[in-house]
């Protein structure tokens, strides 16, 4: 099967396309573009992939291919395919959500307002759009709340005098239009006036309202003229705000996109810089490829739009296609629409905002647990594990010169340090530093510990993680199968400033963990706190063999021990110093006792 579709690729031309994946059932199971179709496609059947697209090639069965005048053609028809066929392994939006409308049918006898994706030609009457979803039922809720109109799930005039009236009548938001003597006419009014303030006509219904106050003044009525009164100034409020909402779609929308236990595509509207609405779409699967995603999800996203278009769209990250996109969009919309991604400034710093909302959105979504079990899952995935990563051991080197080597193992089960489970190691037999030498003894010792059936170092880790590079690596296993057993092994490999940046094989195969996040923190985390473990071991070796040695000395201190150990960094350059060098650094006496005892000859004595 995979010889023929290899074969079938090959004699692909290299022109611009879509290309249609099949399953066994002739089921659309993916569709792709490609700037050359021979390449794009034959790459499938040859090498290895990454998890979910290796998923995808195992069950295609067979491809069909069509030809496109240009790139951009390309990226239209990939658009339209999708929207048909919803191919599941490709990146897809739960919904149309875009720029929804708030829709009201003032021909029924209670209207009432509601969303709705796109405006219909049928008879009712459509406002907006007005920013996000949530944005857009904010607005319904406040214009109910600042003209006493319901905002429950009551059908009027289905449900009048069947039930008590709700809370909202008992706190003075809603004038209770379920009561049997509710007024038809007033509701009418007031739904009428919800209608103004979504035209945009505010002014004239807070001119009404200041007529109708003063006039009920003028008669005597004041708790009618107070009524008016609070109306006009909760309508003055709404309008206001209003005034911002509806220009939520005509200035900058900023996309954040981030990878855990889930992924999370987030949009933030902005207008002159101030955040104004925002839209969130969460999809189980963490996805692989950022730029592939976010080009992915940003044309669904927009090409779902029924108005509202902003002015530029900021991505966090560089696409491919980012300029027939740009011309997609603007083709959509009727007017000029610019993708950027921006690498410094105020710009930038609203796509920091769009990937925090990103982030923020995945934690209050997934628990604690299910967060490191998918961080874990994916890190399986992505090394290509056997076995789910239950208990991961590291180890990470430690020294001062050719002596005082230490070697630390920390252990991580759930992805959580478990401390109790942390092994130390000195180093022994080693005439010079070497780090190789070194981590090949610590890893041999602690899995001879467990041949030999020593409980404190059982069960073995599902992973091994080496504080170094590739050669590292392969000193661990080379370590373990001198004793018959082994680990999958991988090193930590770290940036200028000393941070974990990927991992690699013991052959040489890097491995990026920095586009998910989840995964990212996860390993660095390890790193740290192996690389602690391991130097607050050789400081106290380092303290314990200075106090056994200074502590016999009458008059020194552990005041007077630090100053030294501080001022001369070794216990063998105090033994060398001079009298007056000593004086330096403690006072006379003290300096004098120390200067006798490594002179006297009591030092060998004891």
């Amino acid at each position: 099967m995979l010889e023929t579709l290899r074969e079938k690729a090959n004699n692909l031309p290299l022109l611009p396309g879509v290309y249609i994946m099949l399953d066994d059932k002739s089921q659309v199971i993916y569709v792709g573009k490609a700037k050359k179709l021979k390449n794009r496609v034959s790459s499938y059947f040859h090498g290895e992939h990454l998890p979910k697209v290796q998923a995808m090639v195992d069950k295609v069965a067979d491809f069909n291919v069509i030809v496109a005048g240009s790139e951009f053609e390309a990226l239209v028809l990939e658009n339209s395919l999708i929207k048909r066929h919803k191919p599941r392994y490709n990146i897809l939006l739960k919904d149309d959500k875009g720029y929804p409308f708030i829709r009201m049918d003032l021909r029924e006898e209670y209207p009432s307002m509601s969303l709705s994706n796109k405006a219909l030609k049928d008879g009712a009457k459509y406002f907006g759009p007005f920013g996000g979803r949530s944005q857009s039922r904010n607005v319904i809720s406040t214009i109910s709340k600042a003209l006493l109109l319901p905002d429950c799930s009551r059908k009027f005039p289905r449900d009048i005098g069947k039930e008590r009236p709700c809370l909202n009548y008992h706190m003075g938001s809603c004038l209770g239009w379920c009561l049997k003597d509710s007024d038809a006419q007033d509701y009418r009014r007031r739904t009428m006036q919800a209608a103004q303030i979504l035209e945009g006509k505010g002014e004239e219904l807070m001119e009404e309202l200041r007529a109708q106050m003063e006039q009920a003044a003028e008669e005597l009525r004041f708790e009618k003229a107070a009524e008016f009164r609070d109306r006009l100034r909760a309508v003055e409020n709404l309008s206001n705000r209003q005034r911002v909402i509806a220009t939520a779609f005509a200035d900058t929308d900023a996309i954040g996109f981030c990878r855990g236990a889930k992924s999370c595509f987030t949009v933030l509207h902005f207008v002159n810089g101030d955040l104004v609405g925002k839209d969130t779409e969460m999809m189980d699967e963490p996805l692989e490829d950022d730029s592939e995603a976010v080009s992915d999800l940003v044309r669904q996203y927009y090409t779902a739009h029924r108005g509202g278009w902003p002015k530029s769209i900021l991505l966090p990250c560089k696409i491919e296609d980012r300029e027939d996109l740009e011309e997609l969009l603007s083709q959509c919309s009727g007017r000029r629409i610019y993708i950027e991604t921006p690498q410094r400034g105020e710009r930038m710093r609203l796509i920091e905002s769009a990937a925090l909302n990103a982030r923020e959105e995945i934690q209050r979504r997934t628990t604690a647990a299910q967060r490191r079990s998918k961080t874990l899952e994916w890190l399986q995935k992505t090394l290509e594990l056997d076995e789910f990563p239950q208990r991961i051991e590291a180890f990470d080197i430690s020294n001062l010169g050719s002596t005082g080597i230490v070697a630390a193992m920390t252990v991580h089960v759930e992805g959580r340090p478990l401390k109790k489970a942390y092994r130390k190691f000195r180093i022994r037999d080693l005439e010079m530093q070497d780090d190789y030498a070194s981590m090949y003894q610590a890893v041999y010792r602690r899995f001879k510990h467990y041949a030999e059936g020593d409980e404190r170092f059982a069960p073995l880790p599902e992973l091994l993680l080496i504080d170094g590079g590739d050669t590292h690596a392969a000193v661990a296993v080379q370590a373990q199968r001198d004793l018959g057993l082994y680990v999958p092994t991988f090193g930590m490999v770290k940036d200028d400033r000393h941070r974990t940046r990927a991992l690699i094989s013991p052959e040489g195969q890097e491995i990026g963990i920095s586009q998910n996040q989840a995964v990212f923190s996860l390993i660095g985390g390890i790193q740290e706190e192996t690389h602690r473990f391991a130097i607050e071991y050789q400081r106290s070796l380092r303290s314990e063999s200075y106090g056994s040695t200074l502590d016999k000395i009458p008059g020194v201190g552990d005041k007077r021990r630090n100053e030294l150990i501080k001022y001369f960094k070794s216990v063998k350059a105090i033994r060398e110093a001079s009298l007056e060098q000593l004086k330096l650094v403690v006072p006379r006496n003290t300096a004098q006792a120390v200067y006798d005892y490594f002179h006297s000859g009591k030092e060998t004595d004891k």
